[in-house]
Formats: C-alpha cells, sequence, structure tokens
C-alpha cells in the first residue's frame, strides 16, 4: 500500500506553478541515474538520453496531475521505465526483469537491515594512504554498476542510490518484493565482488 508524500508538495507546487529553480533541481538530482537505468534497458546511451528527455517533457506536462500516491521520484522513474520500454519494444530490444525467483545459492553477505554482515576486504583498513590511493573507488563502484545485468542495475540505481521505497521500485519496474529483492542482492554481491577484486 502506497502512503501520500506530503514532504513532496512543496516542490510539486513549485512545479505546477512553473518554477524554473525547482525543475533544475529535480532535473541535476535525477537525470544521471535516469539515463542510466534507461541504458539498460534501450541498450544505448544516446536512445537513452532521448528517452530521459521524453520522460521530463511529459513530467512537465502531467505535473498537475501529480497524485502523490508515491513519492515524486518513484512517479518520475515509472514513467522513464515505460517511456523506456515501450521504445525498447518499438526498437526490436526487450529486458526482462524476472530474477526467476532463484538465488542461484548464494551467500547471505547481508543481514535483516540489507547491511553487510563482513565488510569488502577493502574497507577494512581505511588509512589516509589507501583513502588517497582509492581516489577512484567510486569510478569502480560506478564501472561495477554499469556492468550488472540490466534488472539488477535498475533495481540498485532506484533502491539504494535514488532511495525509492521498495514498494514503488517493484512498481515501476513490473517484479514482485521477492524478486526486486533477490535483484538486489545480487547487485551488491556483484558489487561487493568487483571491490574485492581491486586488493
Amino acid at each position: 500500500m502506497q502512503k501520500t508524500r506530503t514532504d513532496d508538495a512543496p516542490i510539486v507546487a513549485l512545479l505546477v506553478a512553473g518554477d524554473r529553480s525547482a525543475f533544475e533541481h529535480i532535473y541535476r538530482k535525477h537525470n544521471t541515474s535516469m539515463i542510466r537505468v534507461a541504458t539498460g534497458i534501450v541498450r544505448s546511451r544516446a536512445t537513452a538520453e532521448e528517452v530521459a528527455q521524453d520522460t521530463w517533457i511529459a513530467v512537465l506536462r502531467k505535473i498537475g496531475g501529480f497524485e502523490g500516491r508515491s513519492s515524486l521520484a518513484g512517479w518520475i522513474y515509472s514513467i522513464l521505465i515505460n517511456k523506456s520500454r515501450t521504445r525498447a519494444k518499438r526498437d526490436g530490444r526487450s529486458v526482462s526483469f524476472d530474477a526467476d525467483g532463484e538465488d542461484d545459492n548464494l551467500a547471505a553477505a547481508f543481514d535483516g537491515r540489507g547491511r553487510w554482515k563482513d565488510m569488502p576486504d577493502l574497507w577494512d583498513e581505511l588509512t589516509p594512504e589507501r583513502i588517497l590511493a582509492g581516489r577512484n573507488v567510486m569510478a569502480h563502484v560506478t564501472a561495477a554498476i554499469e556492468a550488472l545485468p540490466s534488472g539488477q542495475r535498475s533495481v540498485i540505481i532506484l533502491r539504494a542510490q535514488q532511495g525509492l521505497e521498495a514498494e514503488e521500485v517493484c512498481a515501476a519496474l513490473g517484479i514482485s518484493e521477492g524478486n526486486m529483492r533477490v535483484l538486489l542482492h545480487r547487485a551488491r554481491l556483484a558489487i561487493r565482488a568487483a571491490l574485492d577484486g581491486l586488493m
């Protein structure tokens, strides 16, 4: 069951009123991630950029009808994913977000709250030297996310990076909560393996 998001009300009101700075704020906050999610579906960065632009146009046209049944971000990403799927279908591509309900016997690396049970080796000791030597860790994390299968990439971007609620991610991607958890788990393990491989 989705809750009304009153914390989005002020920015939605500004968007409805045509406030340029409000639009620039949400654009800067979401556009890069939107392109990354769309790229996983349409398989082309250029096409993903077009889909993101189409999404922003739709957001501006439809903002007056935003009902607050999900967060503003959840609503934006739902539009993006629908437009991406339509474009992928039109271009003869299709992407499945189904994880087949299996966990591939993956080790339980996370506790019940989604935190690491054992930190990746890379994070065991943070010394000034290691911090300086590891300035490109975020580049490695980004590359690891980009290398994920599209379903895993979409779930980790929407859930972990954009902070959408589980039900919003499920609604946007059209998957069950169990499937979303499997995709998120696999994505986290793959990123952990990529970081451990840096050692």
